[in-house]
């Protein structure tokens, strides 16, 4: 019964012996493994496609096609003198580092990365003889987990500013915090219709109940069953909205305005700690990246027209990210940085809303569903009722613009 609690892998069902331990030691190692090359060439991706996006040469020297750039970053990065401001609480100042990085791990964790979906596989692989996921861990609040990693990641900013005793990273820290706050409310908000259409916390049932047949499109176009269609497309847009602002990406990289705020609340950090802040944000891009393709695009789920089912899941998992780590390259090199009102805005005026109402929505159409109502009246209403709330928070929110106005024409 304990093992149950504690995942829903095959692997820790039941006594557990030394193989398990091993099993779990190995996918622990594979994983981080894994995810540190990922970070790597990430950063050299990011680095080559902006080049080609600006038609520059990017990084060339180290290694073929720069590819050894970042490791010779990095080493510089380790090798520079390690500096702690004498006005900072030491102990803070090194642990926040840490505070943006494991969460970062941790999430990536839950996140299957492989294993044959389609017939009876439901997933699973075998290794040393045990059945088990590709994946470190399945626990049966998944969901949760990540929701509350992205949570803690808002410590390291908040953390690293006010441990450096100085205004500037102060500052920040505050805004960043703010910035990491604000959206959380509409990534969660997103995360639950994901979880009423999937009706489990786990990754690995997410990631089951898009695999298998999906829809028939005018009944000759086949459509998957991912939830990014299920869910009516909105909370798919909204969630990557928000994790976007989440991870400090541009266009709201405000956290790091350099020509505002020095370095924002890194100003104050250098060698193997900056390192550690420059790895967090490119592994959360990765991790993050990673979530979305796993609630939206059936993660490893795909055909498997020969071969081993698991190993064209690893090829379906590895194509739907790297289309995402593109996308967040693209909207980079394209996208002007928000100023900070209009960050704000969009965060609490918008998204937060619009993944409420859209939420209750699906809602409403489940429950219909359940209870055998007419889903076009039920569709009917829900609209009619979302466009009501809309128009009243737009003339809330125009009746507070017009008021501001006039105290300032009165204080001018």
């Amino acid at each position: 019964m304990t093992a149950v609690t504690l995942a829903l892998d095959p692997l820790l069902v039941g006594d557990i012996g030394w193989a398990e331990v091993l099993i779990v030691l190995l996918k622990a190692v594979v994983a981080f493994g894994l995810l540190l090359v990922a970070v790597i060439l990430m950063i050299w991706f990011e680095r080559k496609v902006i080049a080609d996006l600006q038609n520059r040469v990017g990084p060339n020297k180290a290694g073929r096609w720069g590819i050894l750039q970042t490791l010779a970053d990095g080493l510089k990065l380790i090798l520079k003198e390690d500096l702690v401001p004498d006005r900072a609480d030491r102990r803070v100042f090194i642990l926040a580092p840490f505070l943006s990085t494991v969460p970062a791990f941790v999430t990536f964790a839950v996140v299957p990365i492989g294993g044959g979906f389609d017939g009876d596989h439901a997933g699973t692989v075998r290794i040393l003889g045990h059945d088990t996921y590709l994946q470190l861990a399945d626990p049966p609040v998944g969901v949760l987990l990540v929701l509350a990693m992205s949570s803690i990641a808002v410590y390291g900013v908040l953390l690293a500013g006010w441990s450096s005793g100085s205004k500037y990273p102060l500052l920040g820290a505050v805004r960043g915090s703010a910035q990491m706050v604000s959206y959380e409310a509409a990534l969660a908000l997103a995360t639950v219709a994901v979880v009423l259409m999937a009706g489990s916390l786990s990754t690995h049932d997410i990631v089951l109940t898009q695999s298998g047949g999906g829809y028939d499109l005018f009944g000759f176009i086949p459509v998957p069953r991912w939830n990014v269609l299920a869910t009516g497309v909105v909370p798919f847009v909204i969630f990557y909205i928000a994790a976007t602002a989440e991870l400090n990406r541009p266009p709201f990289d405000l956290v790091e305005a350099e020509q505002e705020l020095v370095g924002g609340y890194q100003t104050e950090y250098s060698s193997f700690r900056f390192a550690l802040f420059y790895l967090a944000e490119f592994m959360s891009s990765v991790t993050m990246s990673a979530v979305v393709v796993t609630l939206f695009l059936g993660g490893p789920a795909g055909p498997s027209p020969v071969g081993p089912a698991w190993l064209w899941g690893i090829a379906w998992f590895f194509v739907k990210l790297m289309v995402f780590l593109f996308a967040l390259v693209w909207i980079r090199a394209t996208l002007p940085r928000f100023r900070y009102d209009q960050l704000m805005n969009l965060g609490w005026k918008a998204l937060i809303p619009l993944a409420l109402g859209w939420l209750l929505l699906l809602a409403a159409i489940n429950i219909g569903r359940d209870e055998g109502w007419n889903l076009g009246i039920v569709v009917g209403v829900g609209f009619a009722v979302l466009v009501v709330c809309w128009a009243a928070l737009s003339a809330a929110v125009g009746v507070a613009q017009s008021r501001r106005r006039a105290d300032d024409e009165v204080l001018l």
